[in-house]
């Protein structure tokens, strides 16, 4: 779906105060006024006040895998690509710092935004296994998944909490996964470093 110009607005918002408070307790005087909207056009863009949380999530989910998606040249290696994902993230949270402290606070506990690791970045495990350029049973599949969320979270964190660098963690993390999936050492090292492209609008 698509977002008006105001839903962002309202969206964004929402997102800074899921960081800073529990859900239950956002309100709608706080979510106008952080939007800088009319209490009534918070209402006129919302599906529901209580299913807020679950809609920016869904929203920041699909949104989020679409861009990195059509970051990624759709010729170039399930590594490449998955790789590039793995950074645009990392990225893209040092960039929106709130966007990023959101994905950190709920993203390992929260099933709809666990939904970014199903989309673009499952299809490149998946066709680097069928392509024989990754190592691994089949049935080893979700615990893929969650070690690549888990330390896009990890390393989302140690950028936010100003550790490291958007860069090397990125790259740190991109190479330390195609490692875990049998990709050899120096090339995933080199796959990992590459220049990285802007993420699409």
């Amino acid at each position: 779906m698509k977002l008006s110009p105001v839903q962002k607005r309202i969206h964004e918002a929402a997102i800074r105060l899921f960081v800073e408070k529990r859900v239950e307790e956002v309100n709608v005087s706080e979510l106008a006024q952080i939007a800088g909207v009319a209490r009534g056009t918070i209402y006129n863009n919302l599906n529901s006040v209580e299913t807020l949380f679950e809609d920016v999530a869904s929203q920041l989910s699909a949104e989020m895998n679409d861009r990195a998606a059509r970051s990624t040249d759709p010729h170039a290696s399930p590594a490449v690509r998955l790789a590039t994902g793995i950074r645009l993230y990392i990225r893209r949270a040092h960039e929106e710092p709130h966007w990023g402290a959101f994905i950190v606070r709920y993203g390992a506990s929260n099933e709809t935004l666990q939904q970014m690791w199903s989309g673009p970045p499952m299809h490149d495990v998946l066709s680097g296994l069928s392509s024989e350029q990754y190592s691994f049973r089949q049935e080893q599949l979700p615990s893929v998944m969650a070690m690549i969320g888990g330390g896009v979270l990890g390393a989302t964190m140690l950028v936010l909490q100003g550790h490291k660098t958007w860069r090397d963690a990125g790259s740190d993390m991109a190479e330390f996964v195609l490692r875990a999936l049998g990709v050899p050492v120096d090339e995933a090292r080199g796959i990992a470093t590459q220049d990285l492209p802007l993420l699409a609008a």
